[in-house]
């Protein structure tokens, strides 16, 4: 034997399960189930968002007759905290949950350019791929001494570019920049984080790994022009020698060529003496010149 038992809805009952889905930078999808299983009506839920940082109250209204809702929140800020209520119309018991927004990206691609006696940091504009951030909301920066452990704000600006002066020689510090917070710093976007190492001389460390080339460069530049310029002057002497070596041994040739006997004439060198050198070379003798021995 069974009995069939239909229970009496109650409608003072808070809705079930009411959770977060997904939520984005200027949404969220919330879920939740009826007070009691399959309702025979539509019913009308009231959901209150408070917005925790502005101090601010929206109320939408739902009318389904699912025992599964799902309902989109739109318009909200990014890097917000809210406070969800959902209940029946008439005031019954109420379900609550607190839900954040996504913040705002990081700037991409910040770096650090060093100058004699401060620092630049660059970064691209947040507007490229964030369309609900305005430039005139502007960027914050911080910076966190690892030394001193400490972190110290330096200020905002509308650009993409901050100047940091006054670093310590030895101290290491990491900078970030991020969308600047609103309403005593409580919207804030991701910060974009960067290592600025001094090493002990006041330089980064990517400044350092450039600047060192820079200096080896410095020495060795010059002592190869000089190399060049000694190895092309002892070409050029060596090309002197040669072509003057060259024009004695022609003048050399040319002083004792035989037109007669179409050669040139060379001594041994063991018959020739002082007188040798004064006295004129004997050629031949003519036909018609007698001879005379004496």
């Amino acid at each position: 034997d069974y009995v069939v038992v239909k229970m009496i809805p109650d409608n003072r009952l808070p809705p079930r399960h009411l959770h977060s889905v997904h939520t984005g930078k200027t949404f969220a999808v919330i879920k939740w189930e009826s007070p009691y299983d399959s309702p025979d009506q539509d019913m009308l839920y009231a959901v209150a968002v408070k917005d925790l940082v502005r101090k601010t109250d929206k109320i939408y209204k739902v009318k389904t007759r699912n025992s599964t809702v799902e309902y989109t929140i739109k318009k909200l800020e990014p890097g917000g905290k809210y406070h969800v209520i959902v209940q029946l119309g008439n005031m019954s018991k109420e379900s609550s949950m607190k839900i954040g927004t996504v913040p705002l990206s990081a700037p991409d691609a910040l770096k650090i350019i060093t100058e004699n006696d401060h620092i630049l940091l660059f970064w691209k504009s947040l507007a490229l791929k964030e369309s609900n951030f305005n430039e005139s909301r502007g960027y914050e920066i911080h910076m966190f001494d690892s030394l001193l452990n400490i972190t110290a704000y330096l200020g905002n600006t509308t650009e993409n570019f901050f100047k940091v002066s006054n670093l310590k020689i030895g101290h290491n510090y990491s900078f970030t920049v991020q969308a600047r917070c609103l309403y005593s710093g409580q919207m804030c976007g991701e910060p974009a984080t960067l290592l600025y190492d001094e090493l002990g001389t006041g330089e980064d460390s990517s400044a350092s790994k450039t600047d060192r080339p820079t200096d080896v460069a410095a020495i060795v530049v010059p002592v190869l022009f000089l190399l060049l310029v000694t190895v092309g002057i002892g070409f050029v002497v060596l090309y002197m020698r040669h072509r003057r070596l060259q024009n004695s041994f022609t003048a050399f040739a040319n002083s004792h060529y035989s037109s007669r006997l179409g050669s040139a004439i060379f001594s041994s060198g063991d018959d020739l003496g002082d007188e040798d050198d004064e006295a004129p070379m004997i050629t031949g003798f003519s036909d018609d010149v007698p001879m005379v021995i004496a």
